[in-house]
């Protein structure tokens, strides 16, 4: 598996210091310049490197100023950042770890000094990023959490709100799951749990989209910009997907393998509606489609209904 190299950006407004840093770091990471503070900003918000190697005496705007609109702004406040500069005064440095600098490294810099604790600070950022994706992630599907969806669903619904987007939402329980368990053993229900989320993960079309599993055998799709037209195509290939799968279940009174009920609801059409209201419609329809036997998909019309 190739991994990409993370990102490094450096601003300093001397151009031998740039170019001496950059040829330095070149062969371990990807090196973005900034030769002011006004570009510093603008190369974090865009490029969100992982690390900013930034002098604090700077035209315009200084370190100092540039850290404090870094952590101001949150597409920017968890880039580390470490200063260097030729001010070596005791003061000096603890003014930038008070704003939230994560080291300081005083000039003219070591090249051993500046290599070492490069990698310490971005060992560090993919260790806070891999306890991160733990905290989102479902131990036994590998799918979202129940936590990183209700996160997400919070943003995209503000998001369509806002820009008068669609939104798509289904949840998805796995029918007779618990006479599975009892006809085959809780650890085949957990391999067909496993198989099944994968199978519904990989249905997905759009970055965007996402698979979460919501608790016990239900799992939950979030589909942004995503009208009802489209996110019933989603849904119905994932269903017939899951059926495809071929997973024997001789204690089902549904079908011989197993299957999956839906419920849906999209955004638009229904008046004001909260975040709320849109999963408890989702929630109502997943229930009328137990009600009417299962294994199908059962939609809350544009209109009503």
């Amino acid at each position: 598996m190739n991994v990409e190299p993370q990102k490094v950006l450096i601003a300093d407004d001397d151009v031998i210091n740039r170019q001496v840093l950059a040829e330095l770091l070149k062969p371990e990471y990807t090196v973005l310049l900034a030769k002011n503070g006004e570009q510093a900003l603008e190369r974090a918000t865009r490029h969100a490197p992982d690390l900013i190697l930034l002098d604090v005496m700077m035209p315009d705007l200084d370190g100092y100023e540039v850290l404090r609109r870094l952590r101001a702004d949150p597409q920017t406040e968890q880039i580390a950042v470490i200063f260097i500069s030729g001010l070596d005064r005791p003061e000096d440095e603890a003014n930038g770890l008070k704003l939230g600098a994560a080291d300081y490294i005083a000039k003219p810099f070591n090249a051993t000094v500046v290599m070492a604790r490069v990698a310490l600070h971005l060992q560090l950022v993919r260790q806070r990023r891999m306890l991160e994706r733990l905290a989102h992630v479902d131990g036994l599907t590998e799918l979202a959490n129940r936590r990183r969806f209700d996160e997400l669903y919070a943003q995209e619904w503000q998001r369509a709100q806002r820009n008068g987007w669609p939104l798509s939402l289904a949840l998805l329980d796995i029918d007779a799951f618990k006479q599975y368990n009892d006809c085959y053993g809780h650890p085949a229900g957990d391999r067909a749990l496993r198989a099944i989320a994968r199978t519904t993960a990989g249905g997905l079309r759009r970055p965007a989209d996402l698979a979460a599993r919501y608790g016990g055998e239900e799992l939950v799709l979030l589909l942004p910009d995503t009208d009802i037209v489209q996110a019933r195509h989603v849904v119905d290939e994932i269903c017939a997907a899951i059926a495809a799968l071929d997973m024997p279940h001789a204690a089902s009174q549904v079908a011989p393998v197993l299957t999956v009920s839906v419920g849906g609801a999209t955004l638009g059409g229904h008046g004001p509606e909260s975040a709320a209201e849109l999963f408890e419609a989702a929630d109502e329809h997943l229930y009328r489609a137990k009600q009417e036997g299962r294994n199908r998909v059962v939609w809350r019309n544009p209109v009503g209904g």
